[in-house]
């Protein structure tokens, strides 16, 4: 029997599924409690005025399998943009049959089709599957590069501190 892999555009229609496919990342990665967007957030920053992203679906002989959730981002180094994978993830039941690669080939079609000068994402260190997956794409790991991140009450304080 044929699988037939689709990938589409993300529309409104698709936002439990979205949500649902970040929720199920977030268990995977460990990271349940951090997941806190709702279908509201979604709606209005990826289908807003202003969208901050964009959402492919991949869809298994019908049934969504899996997803990818990218966003613009600029190098100033390259002097161009660049596409930004925040989130890549397909279902358990739908691994080994190429949903994932197929994800990342449509990504990087559309890096080099809008002329974004590279196609970049992070991945959690102990996630050995997937690194072993985006080396077998030809990824290269940034080692001497560490993710910074301020969030919260941290963030807020940042926000209302005087400038020396």
């Amino acid at each position: 029997m044929s699988t037939t892999i689709l990938l589409r555009a993300a529309t409104r229609a698709d936002l439990p599924h979205i949500l649902a496919f970040i929720r199920e990342l977030a268990e995977y990665e460990k990271l349940a409690h951090e997941a806190v967007a709702t279908e509201a957030q979604l709606d209005e920053h990826l289908f807003g005025p202003r969208p901050a992203a964009e959402v492919v679906i991949a869809e298994v002989d019908g049934e969504p399998a899996g997803f990818a959730l990218f966003f613009t981002s600029f190098s100033t180094f390259v002097g161009l943009p660049g596409l930004y994978l925040e989130d890549l993830f397909v279902r358990p039941r739908f691994r080994g049959l190429g949903v994932g690669k197929r994800l990342m080939i449509d990504l990087a079609h559309r890096t080099v089709e809008r002329g974004y000068g590279r196609f970049e994402w992070s991945v959690l260190d102990w996630n050995e599957p997937a690194i072993r997956f985006y080396r077998s794409l030809g990824a290269l790991g940034q080692d001497e590069w560490t993710v910074q991140r301020v969030t919260g009450e941290a963030l807020r304080r940042l926000a209302t501190t005087a400038a020396d």
